[in-house]
């Protein structure tokens, strides 16, 4: 192994980096992309993947494992030459497929007569395998657990041809026996699920004898008896076979299901599965039964508690109270206003050091002997005996593991794969000392949460940043590969300089969505009439003045909630023109919309305050990208100096100030780069995909060339934003008045039937029209604007989505504001005939911004643009669509998934919507307003798609008709 100790050296003086926790994989081998799952065999795809191994720039899988992960393929995978296959770190990438991160293609195959065979042979022979689930390689010789064969396979020179047969057999006296011998003996293996070559000595992790092996030179002949045991007092020590009835009794010397074995040549690691714990031995043992030196995952040698949280981690509000003087629900805790949310608390009772177990990941010890119980699903509390103290651990932390699969050192750093937390512990230096807490985490977004779920966080499912049991590990001094069988594929994860947050791409429009909600003040002012607030667990008081107005009330509150450094919850604005207080979570995405709100008056008052809602509601998240969406990167040392491309440049540049950014490896167009920014377009290419990875590549000055830490983008169909100016949100909408001419919509709906007779009248001149058989919406609504387009005052056009007309008056300005329409549809008819205004309206200069000084009017149309609303239609158009370049397909086209729009609470009409011509990923969406829209300079604007909300933005609305 020495070799290999030159080979890290080496690699790390040349690329420096940590891992940060969080990060996505940079690469992914097995699939066709990060979210892939394809299910078989083949050169290029793996099923459920075990072990893994790194030597001599070939790359090790056994194809199988034993935690019933789909498929099992019976057989070792060999990728030889694996930098020619896949793209170094720091290298400049081609288009030359979808995914060029995602690939390695296997040279050799072991165990089967070629890629496409998965089954495996009883007897065994010297060439086949029977759930293989590790591997190990020093470059010369190759080892594979033969687990399900209860044996150990060397071959004394890396197999260069498909199905090679084995050397030498450990474990069995021959190569067609596969029998466990009870009890064990210094050549018997049961179930082994870990082996490791290292300084000439071979390590087998004899999993179902609760043992390590360790023979001190490699054998050279079948069934040779191991020179040293280690977590059994001696070769000839009989296991309970029955995990359910074996004692669990822990200590430096025994071993419970030991699944690995690794050294880096001064130490040994195994991980304990059995006893939820890695036990680090500073010196390779020599004698039976030597105790271990180190454990990780547990407080002492003698603990063995999954996610030992109360021991390891760190209390999440340290000596909180919980109220329990009265049946109140949700259950608050009187520090902070923390609350235990409903479907939270599993239970709570009896004495000191009781503890309960919470849904949510948080475990909660009762430290006072008053009994407190809850059950929160039928909202019944008691017996109550006044405040509890209490100290809240998450459920997990950087410190605890569960069922740990693999350790992996290179003499400096430690990996452990924490397969039942389902990520990736990494100590940038060996511990040390017991229970040390790992400096970063891999596959999950923090070390105390544990997103791997296929429903409730649907998005995160095979996603570029997570794993699911990961079980085993390889290193080649720059990229750590992790066997991911779940979602049957090998990430590799690579040091880089921790640049980019996570969640750092962000729809450039929206940014952030953040809930919102409200307070509105009416009634009669009377001095001594007191309100009350209450956001969360705080409470903000109010007694009126006589000389209080309303626009007094509201500011004043906005200065309670928002002195010294505020409300923790939420931002107060007031709103003066409507008396209504606006409320802006701090805290962006879903998480606002927990935020409970309610206002009161004392008894007697004459002041009404309402809420919104018994929540803030809104918030969403910006980060979920659509393909082809214009994003920010935010980060830091993202380049060098400020560049940004041509205004016109069509194609947009892909390298721009030295700065590439890569999307699952397709080089990104670039708008501007900073330090602190990039601007980009995320490639359509990308839509067949849920999540893609993301980062950036620069060339320095001085010819260094450096990558940032790749981060994951959960990619949906749509995920709109609207743009604004800068500010707080909710941030002033870029929105433009539609047209110079007075306009007006009337919307065609139903079924036709041939026979019935429709009108529109403009003024006193009538169009009518009798549906002809074989008439759609679409042929009426034509017909229609043919007749109309003879009037002498107004022309008319369909719109591009719905089957709508437009009516525009032939001149422009507000001369012809006020031209009274009126349509006929007799009572019964199948078709709906719907004027969504009563006279042509609001005229203005086109493109014109709307402001406080020419604002919108209702009825009146507007432009906004947008970014992130996906897909195009119809086909034709989709296919014009190119990323990084000018769309100069028909101006007539629409979304994939159609869009609608709320200003001030009431629906706006969405007359048109899709890809500007002439621009790079932005669309332009005309919204005809409500014609009871109430004046409101903060109107608050929103655009949706599905389930898919855009940001808050807020325009001047004039309402002539209503004070």
């Amino acid at each position: 192994m020495k070799f290999l100790a030159v080979f890290f050296l080496a690699a790390s003086a040349c690329f420096a980096g940590k891992f940060t926790t969080g990060q996505a994989a940079r690469l992914v081998i097995g699939q066709s992309t990060f979210t892939e799952q394809w299910q078989g065999a083949g050169e290029s795809v793996v099923g459920g993947v075990g072990g893994i191994a790194f030597a001599q720039d070939s790359l090790f899988v056994t194809d199988a494992n034993r935690v019933a992960a789909d498929p099992v393929n019976h057989r070792v995978l060999i990728f030889r030459e694996l930098s020619r296959m896949l793209p170094a770190p720091t290298a400049e990438i081609d288009y030359t497929r979808r995914c060029p991160v995602c690939g390695g293609t296997a040279s050799v195959v072991l165990g089967q007569p070629d890629f496409e065979e998965t089954a495996y042979s009883t007897p065994p022979t010297r060439s086949s395998v029977r759930t293989p689930t590790a591997v190990a390689s020093d470059g010369v010789r190759l080892a594979v657990a033969d687990s399900d064969n209860n044996r150990v396979l060397i071959w004394n020179s890396i197999p260069l041809t498909n199905n090679t047969p084995a050397d030498v057999v450990v474990g069995q006296t021959s190569f067609t026996s596969a029998a466990a011998v009870l009890p064990p003996n210094a050549g018997s293996l049961r179930g082994p699920q870990g082996v490791w070559i290292q300084g000439g000595r071979l390590f087998v992790a004899d999993t179902f004898n609760n043992r390590v092996l360790i023979w001190n030179s490699i054998p050279t002949t079948n069934g040779k008896a191991a020179d040293v045991v280690i977590g059994q007092a001696g070769f000839n020590v009989t296991v309970q076979t029955d995990l359910i009835q074996a004692r669990l009794d822990p200590n430096p010397r025994n071993l419970v299901s030991p699944v690995s074995v690794t050294s880096d040549g001064q130490r040994m690691y195994v991980s304990d599965l059995g006893h939820n714990r890695v036990l680090i031995w500073n010196s390779i043992p020599s004698q039976n039964n030597q105790p271990a030196d180190v454990v990780v995952g547990q407080p002492d040698m003698t603990s063995a508690v999954a996610n030992n949280t109360t021991k390891l981690c760190k209390a999440i509000g340290e000596g909180r109270s919980i109220t329990a003087a009265t049946n109140a629900f949700p259950v608050v805790f009187t520090s902070k206003g923390h609350a235990l949310r409903s479907g939270e608390v599993v239970g709570i009772s009896g004495a000191t050091g009781k503890w309960a177990v919470v849904n949510a990941g948080f475990q909660v010890e009762v430290l006072s002997e008053d009994t407190f119980s809850i059950a929160v699903d039928s909202r019944e509390f008691g017996p109550l005996s006044g405040a509890l103290a209490v100290n809240v651990y998450p459920g997990l932390c950087g410190a605890t593991v569960d069922f740990p699969r693999f350790a992996l050192s290179d003499g400096t750093r430690l990996f452990i794969a924490d397969g039942g937390n389902d990520r990736v512990l990494v100590y940038d230096r060996v511990p040390t000392s017991n229970g040390q807490a790992a400096d970063a985490v891999l596959g999950q977004p923090s070390d105390t949460m544990n997103l791997a779920s296929d429903s409730a966080y649907e998005w995160r499912r095979s996603s570029a940043d997570s794993l699911r049991t990961p079980l085993a590990l390889a290193w080649d001094g720059t990229n750590l590969y992790v066997t991911d069988p779940f979602n049957r594929r090998i990430m590799v994860f690579t040091l880089a300089d921790p640049s980019i947050p996570y969640t750092g791409v962000r729809n450039s429009a929206s940014r952030a969505i953040y809930a919102i909600g409200a307070v509105n003040f009416a009634g009669q002012l009377r001095k001594d009439d007191e309100i009350t607030i209450k956001i969360g667990g705080t409470e903000y008081k109010y007694k009126l003045t006589e000389d209080d107005s309303l626009d007094s009330i509201v500011t004043n509150f906005a200065g309670l909630i928002n002195a010294g450094s505020g409300d923790p919850l939420v931002l107060a604005t007031p709103n003066l023109p409507m008396a209504t207080l606006v409320l802006v979570a701090r805290t962006e995405g879903s998480a606002g919309d927990e935020i409970t709100l309610s206002a009161s008056a004392s008894e007697g008052a004459t002041i009404v305050a309402t809420v919104s809602g018994a929540t803030l509601r809104g918030g969403k998240d910006a980060a979920k990208i659509a393909p082809g969406s214009l994003v920010i990167i935010h980060g830091d040392n993202l380049a060098e100096s400020t560049a940004a491309a041509a205004p016109d440049a069509s194609p947009l540049p892909t390298t721009l100030g030295g700065v590439q950014v890569y999307f699952d490896g397709i080089r990104a167009p670039l708008l501007y780069v900073s330090p602190k920014q990039i601007n980009a377009q995320v490639p359509f290419d990308v839509h067949d995909s849920t999540s893609i990875n993301a980062y950036v590549r620069i060339r320095r000055s001085d010819g260094r060339v450096t990558i940032t830490n790749p981060v994951a983008i959960p990619i949906v169909p749509q995920n709109p934003g609207i743009f604004a100016f800068e500010g707080q949100d909710p941030r002033p909408g870029v929105a433009l008045h539609y047209s110079s001419h007075a306009t007006a919509t009337v919307s065609i709906d139903g079924a036709g039937v041939a026979g019935e007779t429709l009108g529109i009248s403009i003024e006193d001149r009538n169009y009518t029209y009798t549906v002809q058989e074989g008439d759609t919406l679409n042929s009426i609504r034509d017909a229609f604007v043919r007749m109309i387009n003879a009037d002498p005052l107004v022309e008319a056009y369909p719109s591009s989505i719905w089957t709508r007309i437009r009516l525009r008056a032939r001149i422009p300005g507000p001369q012809a504001n006020g031209v009274r329409i009126s349509v006929s549809s007799p009572e019964g008819t199948s078709v709906i005939v719907t004027p969504f205004n009563e006279a042509l309206c609001c005229a203005n200069e086109a493109g014109s911004l709307v402001t406080e000084d020419n604002p919108a009017l209702p009825g009146g149309t507007i432009v906004v643009y947008a970014t992130g609303l996906g897909l195009i239609r119809p086909d034709e158009a989709q296919q014009l669509v190119r990323t990084g370049v000018k769309y100069t397909g028909p101006a007539f086209n629409e979304p994939v998934e159609f869009v609608s729009s709320l200003a001030g609470g009431k629906t706006a009409n969405v007359l048109a919507t899709g890809l500007k011509p002439g621009s790079i990923g932005i669309y332009e969406v005309h919204l005809e307003l409500n014609s009871g829209q109430e004046t409101n300079p903060f109107t608050q604007l929103t655009i949706a798609q599905s389930d898919y909300i855009s940001n808050v933005v807020t325009i001047p609305v004039f309402n002539p008709a209503i004070p």
